[in-house]
């Protein structure tokens, strides 16, 4: 399975991929490290994930302005595109969804499935999932699949939930 995740800088990305890349979905237990100090990505990152019999390549772009114009070329022919927001950022929200309305209204991405992570759900001021779909947008995008989960990299909350669904659309297009 190949998944592109995008989202604006200090989302949370490279946490996600490397919170995925320690968690083992069959035990539930945690083996790896959190740091708060990451480095941005400064154009994107990939990394194989092996879990089972499922191996996900996850492109982890960077979400700095002058980056997000490659968005569209990382996310065609992909499995899913995995959104991250910075659940706790309501200054940057508005920016957030005009990102990801812009990216879904590209041709080349039709029908690919999108699973957004509202992400920092540790955070006191973080968003609940029903006012982060509210803020996204999220019922508007009618033409594929969308589905939500609010997630913790720093406390790997709901990291086994996002594996499930990874794995059950890696299977699907099998």
């Amino acid at each position: 399975m190949e998944l592109s995740l995008i989202g604006l800088q200090n989302a949370g990305k490279t946490s996600l991929v490397n919170v995925i890349a320690t968690y083992s979905s069959v035990s539930f237990f945690k083996t790896g490290g959190y740091s708060e100090d990451m480095i941005p990505t400064v154009g994107f990152n990939m990394r194989k994930v092996t879990k089972g019999n499922v191996t996900i390549k996850l492109w982890d772009l960077g979400g700095q302005p002058r980056f997000r114009s490659m968005w569209e070329r990382y996310c065609r022919a992909v499995s899913a595109i995995v959104y991250v927001v910075d659940a706790a950022d309501n200054d940057n929200l508005s920016v957030s969804r005009r990102e990801l309305h812009d990216l879904l209204s590209k041709s080349s991405l039709n029908g690919i499935p999108v699973l957004v992570l509202g992400n920092k759900i540790d955070k006191p001021e973080a968003l609940s999932k029903e006012d982060l779909t509210e803020q996204m947008g999220l019922k508007s995008i009618t033409d594929r699949e969308v589905c939500c989960y609010m997630i913790s990299c720093k406390n790997s909350t709901n990291i086994d939930a996002v594996i499930d669904w990874l794995v059950k659309h890696s299977k699907s297009k099998n």
